[in-house]
């Protein structure tokens, strides 16, 4: 892996400030490196990474689910149950400054253990195939106390007496006549995702890692050795300034496989698509979907087009997010290389705005909230936006950190593929110690096996689709288009503009 061996003050450049390029600056400031910059376009300071604010990347958001389930992948099971022990302790830091870091408050959490359940639409105590193997491995670990099959008897009267019983049927399923299934996994909750990046960059800076942001921090071109377009020595930003570096990593989410061209075949960037609902604080609604009473959630994750999605609590803002993953729009773009690749395009890109999600994302949406919120619509709580949130999506759904094949000097983390931001805390231990060269045991040699520079093999079968380039049929420019003001009435005025 180590082209030239870094001293601890070499100088190291990482592109995007988002999930992949903080924990990676964090680790390298624990790790003793003195000469660390980030660079991003986005203003954090002043925007706090907030997406109403203009941050426009997948880092930038209200919420993510944190699960330690993923079936019989205990590697990614063990690497969720790692940074759920590290966001506890982020919590108590937070709670422990006298001085809290701007855009944050002491008394705030950050990582909420509210429980995540996966919803299974089957009556019965028989688990799928994903959920049965969750279920196992958490058993084997001695933590089976914290899994809770809804339709077994013992574990809904367990989970009463561990003050989880509220989130054995949270949409009342039962009560309506549907079917109740599914495995509450009480390791889990969700993570403030803007605070957490806030924490992150205040935790970043502590250790001397430098951040440029806004257009000082825009990303221009590489610089190069001599003119060898295969050694990188650095970048250029848009206000014409050089940064050289021994090494660039770039970490730039969505926008990453424009930046690195090699990433075709590799790497797509996808959109998934999120309606927010504004809960009043005088509605009964507010304390039946707070934290304290309701869980994050994932139902038909594995069931195509018209499943994927997921949801949250109401934040302490009323905002009650459900997101759409079904099918990940892409957005074909010709690139100054003459080939086409997909690009993020959100309600904050210049010239080329979208303020709209698909329609069949907002019908899928919409049924889920007919047929396990109602109280949504009894109560006429409105949907208040809309969003596109931009992923790199790998074709295998592993992580993608690796030295660039035939650049010197260029690295990339990404191919979060939209499980990614779970791991901010312990990612970077990860990424600089395939910086180093490094395996930490059994599971980093694991890590480094998957997240390695790679290929689809001859026989094998893609997990995500991607290089359809212009003829798939995931194009945005190919779907019926919803936008922001048009959510609230029905079957009206649907647009395929973009």
């Amino acid at each position: 892996m180590s082209e030239n061996p870094l001293s601890k003050s070499s100088p190291i450049l990482i592109i995007g400030a988002g999930v992949f390029g903080l924990s990676t600056a964090l680790h390298l400031g624990q790790r003793g490196y003195t000469n660390v910059t980030v660079i991003d376009k986005q203003p954090c300071d002043q925007t706090l990474y907030s997406y109403d604010q203009g941050c426009d990347a997948a880092s930038a958001d209200i919420n993510k689910i944190l699960r330690c389930a993923y079936g019989s992948d205990t590697c990614y099971s063990q690497l969720a149950l790692a940074a759920r022990s590290s966001f506890t302790n982020w919590n108590a830091e937070l709670a422990a400054l006298t001085n809290s870091p701007p855009g944050l408050e002491h008394a705030e959490k950050l990582y909420v253990n509210c429980g995540t359940l996966s919803v299974v639409a089957q009556d019965g105590e028989t688990l799928p195939p994903f959920e049965q193997a969750s279920l196992d491995y958490v058993t084997s670990i001695g933590k089976k106390d914290t899994q809770f099959n809804v339709n077994n008897a013992e574990d809904i009267a367990r989970a009463d007496e561990k003050g989880f019983g509220h989130c054995i049927d949270p949409f009342n399923r039962k009560c309506r006549g549907l079917p109740v299934g599914g495995l509450l996994d009480t390791l889990g909750g969700f993570v403030y995702a803007d605070k957490c990046c806030l924490f992150a960059l205040h935790k970043a800076r502590l250790l001397g890692v430098k951040f440029i942001f806004g257009d000082a921090g825009t990303f221009q071109d590489f610089l190069y050795r001599d003119g060898d377009l295969t050694v990188v020595k650095g970048v250029r930003t848009a206000d014409g300034v050089q940064h050289l570096a021994d090494l660039v990593c770039v970490a730039g989410g969505g926008w990453t496989p424009t930046l690195v061209p090699e990433l075709d075949n590799l790497c797509e960037t996808t959109a998934g698509s999120v309606c927010s609902y504004q809960i009043p604080r005088d509605s009964p609604l507010w304390e039946r979907l707070s934290p304290e009473r309701f869980p994050s959630y994932q139902i038909g994750m594995r069931d195509g087009a018209e499943g994927g999605v997921y949801g949250f609590p109401r934040d302490e803002n009323g905002i009650v997010k459900i997101g759409y993953r079904g099918t990940k729009y892409t957005n074909p773009t010709v690139q100054p290389d003459g080939r086409i690749r997909s690009t993020p395009i959100t309600r904050w890109t210049p010239d080329a705005k979208i303020t709209a999600i698909p329609a069949t994302a907002l019908r899928v949406i919409k049924t889920f909230v007919s047929q396990n919120l109602p109280e949504l619509n009894e109560h006429k709580i409105p949907i208040i936006k809309s969003r596109l949130c931009w992923y790199n999506d790998s074709f295998d759904n592993h992580l993608v950190i690796d030295r660039v094949p035939g650049k010197k000097n260029l690295m990339v983390a990404t191919g979060g593929s939209g499980h990614g931001f779970k791991y901010l805390p312990v990612l970077g231990k990860y990424v600089v110690d395939i910086i180093e060269g490094k395996e930490d045991g059994e599971m980093g040699a694991e890590l480094r096996r998957r997240w390695i520079w790679r290929s689809l093999g001859k026989d094998e079968k893609a997990y995500n689709v991607i290089g359809e380039g212009k003829y798939g049929e995931r194009i945005l420019a190919k779907q019926v288009l919803v936008e922001d003001e048009e959510l609230m009435v029905a079957g009206a005025g649907l647009s395929s503009k973009l």
